[in-house]
């Protein structure tokens, strides 16, 4: 797996996590590279984002985690109509499937080798 996110650190509890698991189609590659690119710059300008992490194998398989200070910014931006036009370009070209869950952050803990 590649991981092309920085990785977040312990997140405050009540937050909420945007779960993302994907299987890529393999099409349009600089298409979705580019749609990628452009939605996290927009994610990281709207009111209430606090990160991301992701990664994806060789074989298209892909989890990305957004993280957001509470429900109503998580909705806000799957809402936001960039993302609901870049999503249906998702469902029609770059994805063969995805589920996306939403979670609230009851604990959260970090480490890393000094």
């Amino acid at each position: 797996m590649r991981l092309y996110a920085i990785v977040m650190p312990a997140q405050s509890t009540d937050s909420i996590a945007v779960i993302f698991l994907s299987h890529r189609s393999g099409q349009d590659e600089a298409g979705y590279n580019a749609a990628a690119e452009r939605m996290v710059k927009l994610a990281k300008t709207q009111p209430g984002y606090i990160g991301m992490d992701s990664v994806r194998d060789r074989d298209g398989v892909g989890i990305t985690v957004s993280y957001w200070a509470d429900d109503a910014s998580a909705r806000a931006w799957r809402d936001h109509p960039e993302h609901v036009e870049i999503r249906e370009a998702g469902r029609q070209r770059w994805y063969r499937s995805y589920d996306l869950h939403v979670a609230r952050i009851e604990r959260s803990y970090d480490w890393s080798k000094a």
